[in-house]
């Protein structure tokens, strides 16, 4: 009973978004623009797919077709569902950016943390030849996992919420080469009257002073000068505090790479396909 009442509030939380916003973003120029088998059911399982556990678009279709076929009756191939998958993708982008527009900014704590994850698409031994989804993906370095891969990134940020997880506020994806600092000179120019904790690669002085102008304060972990071995204990006892307050946007990556397995993308072959991965977790993270 408790996945029935999942699988019903999903669609028709979908089918309310739908039918005032995403519709824009799915919409189609063709005789079959009513399809039997409607975007919002494609939608539905897909996300409750991921929320149920599996990982591929394969795995969650025959878990529907052997499980939950009365509910969709119009099921259509597999082929055909996969294909409707992709052709939804920015469907799946303007999905996840409502429930991010429907978190509420708390004024008592203008506190935020900014980040990034890989998205692996293929792995060190296949970085250099991988050629799927090229117009989103290249070679990049992860230096958490001290490892090469071609993929994409997440750069999050998201409001610190003490002892527990943060609430998601902009998610960008750039390609996996491009730097941290570069993407969040971007996606940090609307915000004002902030504070970001940070690690040390989104350290620039003159861009700190850029920031001041519209009360944003970026805060992160003190670096070595040059010809400085250790810090001193202060400039330590700063950095572990930085590092704390940081702690919970890398448990909340932990914990959406183990609930939906955003982090490994190897089945994915097109941009479409990759956007729709992605995004479609994401929402399925948010909405569960």
């Amino acid at each position: 009973m408790i996945k029935q009442i999942q699988l019903i509030k999903t669609y028709c939380a979908i089918c309310q978004y739908y039918d005032s916003t995403i519709c824009k973003e799915a919409q189609r120029l063709s005789n079959n623009f009513s399809p039997k088998f409607t975007d919002a059911e494609c939608m539905t399982i897909y996300i409750f797919g991921i929320q149920e556990g599996y990982r591929t678009v394969k795995a969650m279709y025959c878990y529907i077709k052997s499980y939950w076929h009365d509910w969709f009756p119009d099921l259509p191939s597999y082929v055909a569902f996969n294909t409707r998958i992709c052709n939804l993708a920015q469907a799946f982008a303007s999905l996840a950016g409502i429930l991010m527009l429907e978190n509420d900014l708390s004024a008592s704590d203008m506190n935020f943390l900014m980040d990034s994850m890989p998205v692996i698409v293929a792995n060190s031994k296949r970085s250099n030849s991988a050629k799927a989804a090229s117009e989103m993906c290249d070679k990049g370095y992860c230096s958490s996992k001290n490892m090469y891969y071609y993929g994409v990134k997440i750069h999050l940020l998201a409001q610190r919420q003490p002892g527990t997880l943060p609430i998601p506020h902009d998610i960008v994806v750039s390609r996996a080469s491009e730097n941290d600092l570069a993407v969040a000179k971007e996606y940090l120019e609307p915000w004002h009257n902030i504070t970001v904790f940070a690690d040390k690669a989104y350290r620039d002085s003159s861009w700190n002073l850029e920031l001041a102008e519209r009360g944003v304060e970026v805060i992160t972990p003190v670096k070595l000068k040059k010809g400085q071995k250790t810090l001193s204990y202060f400039d330590k006892l700063f950095s572990s505090a930085v590092s704390s307050a940081r702690q919970t946007i890398e448990v909340f990556f932990s914990w959406l790479a183990d609930k939906t397995g955003i982090n490994s993308a190897s089945k994915v072959r097109s941009s479409n396909g990759l956007i729709a991965f992605i995004f479609a977790r994401l929402v399925a993270a948010l909405y569960s």
